[in-house]
């Protein structure tokens, strides 16, 4: 990361390409912590990853309660994946969005975007017959998003991530 004055005299953060980037370090739901504090490791971005790896890899992050850095992992592949799958990804980055908003306390955001990321699942698989994409169970998933939605706005309260954390696929995590 290096410094770049904007034309408003402050000095921005920008990664190697020169795109402004933020270097703040984070937490666990992704929220910039103070400069010099001490963050969790960020997720790198543009990994190229199979759709096995990227599941594995998201599951490991949304069992330890980090819902954000799961959304990265799935937006490299709805990036850098086969157009025909891209609506998959988005979906599932969605989920682990609204999964994110729901533990920060954005009770509404974090309904809305998970009940969109379960509406773009629900599409995908009625587009593409698919329903077990890389053993994604599916319907499990829309089952949870759509459950965990009504949970969070019944609660009005935030809710714990990582005890949260949906299972990508049956019988795999925790």
């Amino acid at each position: 990361m290096s410094d770049v004055t904007s034309g408003g005299g402050r000095e921005r953060d920008r990664d190697e390409e020169g795109r402004a980037r933020s270097a703040r370090p984070r937490d666990g739901l992704g929220r910039p912590l103070p400069y010099g504090a001490e963050g969790v490791e960020r997720q790198p971005e543009g990994v190229p990853r199979s759709p096995d790896e990227t599941v594995v890899e998201a599951q490991a992050l949304l069992d330890a309660g980090r819902p954000f850095h799961a959304h990265e992992v799935f937006e490299d592949a709805w990036k850098s994946g086969p157009d025909a799958e891209r609506g998959l990804w988005r979906a599932l980055a969605q989920l682990a969005v609204g999964l994110t908003h729901a533990a920060r306390g954005n009770v509404t955001g974090g309904a809305r975007l998970l009940r969109r990321g379960a509406s773009g699942v629900t599409a995908w698989t009625e587009a593409t017959g698919r329903h077990l994409p890389y053993g994604i169970d599916t319907a499990a998933l829309t089952t949870w998003a759509t459950t965990l939605a009504a949970e969070v706005e019944g609660a009005g309260t935030p809710v714990d991530a990582a005890a949260h954390a949906p299972r990508l696929r049956d019988g795999e995590g925790r």
